[in-house]
């Protein structure tokens, strides 16, 4: 095999993973040392198997641990004898070169309801302003609502201090808690309009509270159609949240997301934006400054609110639980 250009050979660096990205095999001395194996000249089979190990679960390897770094990989890339000597910098370059990144992970949960992409289907295409192949009308509005729940207000033991020149703001680690609150709201899907209250508590008269405040003005009060999307939250879950809806208000109609779909509710994204802008870092003396600033948030943030820009739509849909269904998802042990 030809020798690579000296611009391919790459120096020692940190790895991504936390483990030191030098080596005493990395050290121009040790290249040409007798028994030595220079890194440019492993053969491809060997980078596949190295990958292949990186992608393996640690408990398949018969490894007491819960994910692998490059260390880990080096040593079981040793211990079948794949190599003489590898340093985990090689390991390191071959695994960026694909974005693997064992030491990492994400959390998800698979979908399980069996109706899931009729159920989410039906919320996209009133994102679309579509309802059962239909187009909206004028007098027909989409909402999305959801409950944040047990904001609590925490009293810093010590004022937080501002931020100043070349330090940070600093914030109490040690708090008192002052209570918590719930709180409600309802997003106009295509009007950028909030609806928002706070509550001891959720439930279902919190929420129809929330509905009330909503529906008794206009143009939800003479629209033709209101539709409510919501999750399957104890508030509103089931057959029966639908009728209490349809007999306060008979043109609204509730629209309940598949389990764990949250990600699908607009609603959600606001909430977002409550928690970054106005509850992190968390320092209320009392629930009355807790309501007062979400309630002040609210009006603000109205003054300038635009629609989401929503683009997953049905067929992305589609695509995605196709994806899913063929991925091997192998049983916890």
């Amino acid at each position: 095999m030809m020798r690579l250009p000296p611009a391919w050979i790459l120096g020692a660096r940190s790895c991504r993973s936390g483990a030191s990205g030098s080596s005493k095999s990395d050290s121009p001395g040790s290249k040409n040392a007798p028994g030595r194996v220079d890194p440019q000249f492993f053969p491809p089979e060997i980078r596949v198997e190295v990958k292949a190990i990186a992608c393996e679960l640690p408990q398949r390897l018969g490894l007491p641990l819960s994910r692998l770094h490059v260390p880990d990989i080096r040593a079981e890339v040793l211990h079948r004898g794949l190599v003489a000597e590898i340093s985990g910098t090689t390991i390191w370059r071959w695994l960026a070169e694909d974005a693997i990144r064992p030491w990492s992970h994400r959390s998800w949960i698979f979908p399980r309801d069996p109706n899931f992409e009729a159920k989410a289907g039906c919320v996209l295409d009133l994102y679309a302003r579509r309802w059962q192949g239909k187009p909206l009308g004028a007098k027909d509005f989409v909402l999305s609502a959801d409950e944040k729940t047990s904001i609590q207000a925490r009293h810093r033991c010590h004022p937080t201090q501002p931020p100043g020149s070349r330090r940070t703001a600093r914030v109490e680690h040690e708090y008192e808690r002052r209570g918590a609150l719930a709180y409600l709201a309802a997003w106009d899907c295509s009007r950028a309009k909030i609806f928002a209250r706070c509550e001891t508590s959720t439930g279902i008269e919190p929420f129809r509270r929330l509905v009330e405040q909503v529906m008794s003005v206009e143009p939800y009060t003479s629209a033709e159609r209101v539709f409510w999307i919501v999750d399957n939250g104890s508030s509103h879950r089931g057959a029966s949240s639908v009728g209490r809806l349809t007999q306060d208000w008979p043109h609204a109609h509730l629209v309940h997301l598949p389990i764990h779909a949250s990600w699908l509710n607009q609603i959600e994204i606001y909430f977002s934006i409550i928690q970054r802008k106005v509850l992190h870092p968390n320092d209320f003396a009392d629930l009355d400054e807790l309501q007062d600033r979400l309630l002040a948030f609210q009006h603000l943030y109205q003054q300038t609110a635009k629609p989401f820009e929503w683009k997953f739509t049905r067929q992305d849909l589609t695509k995605l639980l196709h994806r899913l269904s063929d991925q091997e998802l192998q049983p916890a042990a």
